[in-house]
């Protein structure tokens, strides 16, 4: 594991997008992940799992909007977890530091 932004809340699904994962700037510097990253979100609400990639979202929003097939995954209000994994040599892996980050109500650092 390289980054987890812990129990977020799903804010937004729009099924009519082109897949995703849309998470607000801030949460995104704090967790340590980038545009573009692999990520895997797990609903704590119904037990999916599944894999995306990560777009910017509007900065301060709170904003974590599941898109296009993944829409059809979650309902807004569900309480999601997002992982973001690294590939690393097993002397640095001895030693890393994973970036996790717990938001407080409305995805707030």
């Amino acid at each position: 594991m390289k980054s987890k932004l812990h129990c977020v809340t799903v804010t937004e699904a729009n099924l009519n997008y082109m897949g995703s994962i849309t998470i607000d700037e801030d949460l995104m510097d704090a967790a340590n992940l980038i545009a573009g990253e692999k990520v895997q979100v797990l609903d704590n609400n119904n037990g999916e799992r599944f894999e995306t990639y990560i777009i910017k979202g509007k900065r301060g929003s709170g904003c974590i909007c599941l898109n296009g097939a993944a829409a059809r995954r979650v309902q807004v209000g569900d309480v999601v977890i997002i992982i973001s994994y690294a590939l690393m040599d097993f002397e640095e892996a001895k030693s890393f530091k994973p970036t996790v980050v717990f938001p407080n109500e409305g995805n707030k650092i």
